[in-house]
């Protein structure tokens, strides 16, 4: 579990599948992410960052508003993409429900993640992806200190070809 001033990231508990599936079913939250989730896809999701967590002890984790305990999405740090440039490195990825978008939840728990990793994952970069439309996001990665690797650049393979979320940017930031 992962503590700042206004969260908490923590392991996945089963009350944050409904909240969950509501975040991945609206389409503005999932607009550059790929279409809204069906309950089963979004609860395999879940059950996927659960096993990371006890298989490498970090995952995409849970955030919990700690004022009044409301889930408001994930953050974390988890193996990259197979089939991606970052398959062999780290990635740090968030998604927030709307209702929490603009409140900086994303950077204080993006800078908590990355914080984490570098105390405890000996690795020498952590790697992050977006597509070139959504500029929150690879904005928020510029604000943390990454940068981007144009060579790494990238057409994800879970996407058919000309798709429109196909093209992916990197970013990296390198241990300080």
């Amino acid at each position: 579990m992962i503590e700042t001033e206004r969260l908490i990231l923590r392991g996945w508990r089963e009350a944050d599948r409904a909240p969950f599936h509501a975040m991945s079913n609206d389409g503005e939250v999932m607009r550059y992410l790929g279409p809204p989730q069906s309950r089963e896809q979004s609860d395999a999701a879940i059950d996927r960052q659960t096993a990371l967590l006890d298989q490498l002890g970090h995952c995409f984790w849970a955030i919990e508003r700690r004022q009044d305990g409301v889930f408001l999405g994930f953050c974390g740090l988890k193996p990259g993409p197979e089939g991606t440039p970052i398959a062999r490195d780290i990635e740090i990825g968030w998604r927030l429900r709307r209702e929490a978008w603009g409140e900086g939840y994303a950077r204080e728990a993006a800078q908590a993640s990355l914080d984490w990793g570098w105390t405890k994952l000996d690795v020498p970069q952590i790697a992050a992806i977006t597509v070139l439309a959504n500029v929150r996001s690879w904005g928020l990665m510029e604000r943390l200190g990454m940068r981007r690797d144009g060579a790494g650049d990238f057409d994800h393979p879970a996407l058919p070809e000309g798709h429109a979320l196909c093209r992916h940017l990197t970013y990296r930031r390198d241990r300080l």
